[in-house]
């Protein structure tokens, strides 16, 4: 019963629908006041959500049980996950040995669950789409898995995000340390292309390729990978709070520490153009894996 209570309701499907959501919420107010703009009302979202939910379902010609189910694979992934990092801050005592490795292929989900639906609308645009987005889960993984196993060396090998955390109250947050600062760099803007935010939303591009990977969805799937998304808006920061700034988890504090990583991520997307796929490519490949290497020799130096 209890467990059935984690994964639904707390720190499960409805809290960080609930807590996404509005976080989304928060997104689109601050990307309005930069551009001068009022913004839309706090539960617009939740309108949003739920005037798709009962629209017409649209089907692409040759579309089937793989176009549909796509959404609710990235979904379940999401929720998921989003109850294995919630875990960490409520029951750190109760995680499993390498759920952060669950994590990181929980992570992975939600990109393959757009790729798999894209490819089997018949699309060419929605191609394109999962073509880009494709390219750019594999530039973005290798430098967020050095960047994990950099906090993971740093930490004394602990594979429990439980553990992570203990480490950090007994000893300061990962994020004063040389290794823990560049690897968050890293992983922040690993965290950007996994939310398919600017400058890395080459897969969606609407003023491109109209959507990109979403083109043929319409009702309640569509609702399904945009509540997807925002679950995902509230369980990345918290995981990267989790990883580099657990020096203090009082409520008010993890809460604090959210808004500060979630405005970072909103004035990244409202202050960078989209980069086209090979140059995307070129930075994960490049500066940024760099980064995380440097991050995890400094970290196995003990810096």
């Amino acid at each position: 019963m209890t467990a059935l209570f984690s994964y639904l309701i707390f720190p499960g499907f409805l809290f960080s629908a609930l807590v996404g959501l509005m976080a989304c919420w928060v997104d689109r107010k601050v990307s309005a006041r930069i551009q001068w703009r009022v913004g839309p009302p706090w539960h617009q979202n939740f309108t949003d959500i739920l005037k798709l939910s009962f629209k017409e379902i649209v089907l692409p010609r040759g579309a089937g049980a793989v176009f549909l189910l796509s959404p609710a694979l990235g979904f379940l992934a999401a929720v998921l996950t989003a109850t294995i990092v919630g875990n960490a801050f409520v029951t750190p005592g109760q995680a499993f040995v390498g759920d952060i490795i669950v994590v990181l292929y929980l992570l992975i989900i939600p990109a393959a669950a757009l790729i798999i639906g894209a490819s089997a609308s018949g699309n060419p645009l929605a191609a394109v789409g999962a073509s880009r987005e494709m390219k750019l889960v594999m530039s973005y993984e290798l430098p967020f898995i050095l960047s994990m196993i950099a906090v993971i060396v740093k930490c004394g090998g602990a594979l429990r995000l439980g553990e992570i955390v203990a480490w950090q109250l007994n000893f300061g947050s990962n994020i004063v340390s040389w290794s823990g600062a560049l690897s968050f760099i890293a992983a922040i803007i690993c965290v950007q292309a996994k939310l398919g935010f600017a400058p890395f939303d080459a897969s969606e591009a609407e003023q491109e390729i109209m959507g990109g990977v979403l083109i043929e969805y319409s009702g309640f799937p569509l609702a399904v990978f945009r509540l997807t998304r925002a679950i995902l808006v509230y369980t990345l920061p918290l995981f990267l709070i989790s990883l580099f700034w657990a020096g203090n988890t009082g409520v008010l504090v993890i809460l604090g520490k959210y808004i500060v990583l979630l405005v970072v991520i909103i004035l990244i997307k409202n202050t960078n153009p989209r980069l086209r796929i090979d140059q995307a490519m070129r930075l994960f490949w490049g500066p940024v894996t760099l980064l995380a290497i440097a991050a995890l020799v400094l970290a196995l130096l003990g810096k």
